[in-house]
């Protein structure tokens, strides 16, 4: 049985603005000891949880500037908020090249806003770096060679949780909860593809919207149909009342989230402790929630820059981390092009990442690039939440593209 929820579209907003701060960087000029980036964010709309990614990256250069910049120059980051809508996200994007002057792209967040966009930049060769999105398609170098992914491939954690799945738990029952989005459909496709003739093992999956008012009639489906194993592939937000409703439920199986779920501090504390212990993720960045890394020194420079650059109410934000690790990426690539800030070779040292660490990565994770290769991060670790910390187990997984991801 598939229940397919409705998408839920927001109204589009032309030129919203990250408040006063993208409205002034909007109105300086471009000057040569400068270096413009652009970017374009939900800070509205349903993924706006996921703002924390532009919010922490506009931290990460304030920080970068007060230290003399890179190479001598600053960086000015102009980022736009495009409420989750392609249509926005394209029309933003054109006016940051056209308006705002900008020398690259950095970070935008989403498959639908990055593939909307994508054929724009590529055919100005103008740089779009490590797009926050897992998704392959972005992620080809000999169809589009101006567009780069960061993050592991949404279909790659797929597979892993199938791989999970069939090692841990071979012939046992699967039900899915699946969020109605590209991000959604390709880590759940991923889990068909890794389970290939045992996907009759999975006996239910439903899709709902971001805004679904009905999770406790999805839950209570699931659990009738006798399954062992939950798979839920959504936010942070969904994630909790999902782990709480089936608690409230009385129904343990063993529970897997995706990636962008396994928040201490944004899912599983939400969700009770209790509830969550022995909810299963795949991860490759540090949860800084977790108490494991309060004396790890990368952890301990991640906590000191939220402290100066970038007060808010928490900093345990899952979101804000990963946008800190995407601007030290890129951060890294602009001092490789020490003088020669052309496009070409941006790109060209984008793709020549060489066992590069991002700090707050987890261990034996690494960025590399080349020409052929633009997914700079291919591996994850399996972790367990044991109601206090994510424990890590089995080896470093290093993850692939699907067939034909590079052409």
């Amino acid at each position: 049985m598939r229940v397919i929820g409705r998408m839920l579209f927001v109204l589009m907003v032309a030129s919203a603005s990250l408040g006063a701060m993208s409205q002034q960087h909007a109105e300086q000029s471009a000057a040569d000891n400068e270096i413009r980036i652009g970017n374009v964010m939900p800070y509205s709309g349903p993924l706006s949880e996921f703002g924390a990614i532009g919010k922490a990256e506009a931290a990460y250069f304030d920080m970068i500037n007060d230290r003399g910049g890179i190479n001598g120059r600053k960086i000015r980051f102009i980022t736009r908020d495009d409420n989750s809508d392609p249509a926005t996200a394209l029309e933003l994007t054109r006016n940051l090249v056209e308006t705002d002057d900008v020398l690259l792209m950095f970070g935008s967040f989403g498959t639908p806003g990055n593939l909307a966009t994508r054929w724009y930049l590529n055919e100005r060769k103008i740089p779009q770096l490590f797009v926050a999105s897992g998704d392959e398609e972005l992620s080809r170098p000999n169809r589009f060679p101006w567009t780069m992914g960061w993050q592991p491939s949404f279909k790659a954690e797929g597979r892993i949780y199938a791989n999970y799945i069939q090692a841990y738990y071979p012939h046992r029952k699967i039900v899915v909860l699946w969020q109605n989005d590209q991000f959604g459909r390709m880590v759940f496709k991923g889990i068909e593809e890794g389970l290939g003739d045992l996907n009759r093992l999975v006996l239910v999956d439903i899709a709902f919207d971001i805004a679904d008012e009905h999770l406790e009639g999805h839950v209570s489906i699931l659990k009738r149909a006798g399954a062992d194993i939950f798979v839920f592939l959504g936010v942070p937000s969904t994630a909790s009342k999902v782990i709480k409703l089936a608690a409230s439920l009385n129904w343990r199986p063993v529970f897997i989230v995706n990636d962008a779920s396994a928040s201490i501090a944004n899912a599983m504390a939400p969700a009770g402790l209790e509830n969550s212990a022995g909810v299963i993720s795949a991860a490759f960045l540090k949860d800084p929630s977790d108490p494991a890394w309060k004396d790890d020194p990368a952890m301990k420079d991640w906590f000191a820059f939220m402290d100066k650059y970038h007060h808010v109410e928490s900093t345990n934000n899952s979101a804000a981390l990963y946008g800190y690790a995407a601007a030290e990426a890129l951060t890294q690539v602009l001092k490789q092009c020490g003088d020669d800030l052309s496009r070409e070779n941006i790109m060209r040292q984008a793709a020549s990442l060489r066992d590069r660490r991002p700090s707050v990565a987890l261990p034996n994770i690494r960025m590399n690039t080349s020409p052929d290769s633009y997914l700079p991060i291919k591996q994850m670790r399996l972790v367990q939440f044991d109601g206090r910390s994510w424990q890590p187990f089995g080896d470093v997984i290093e993850t692939a593209f699907t067939e034909g991801a590079k052409r």
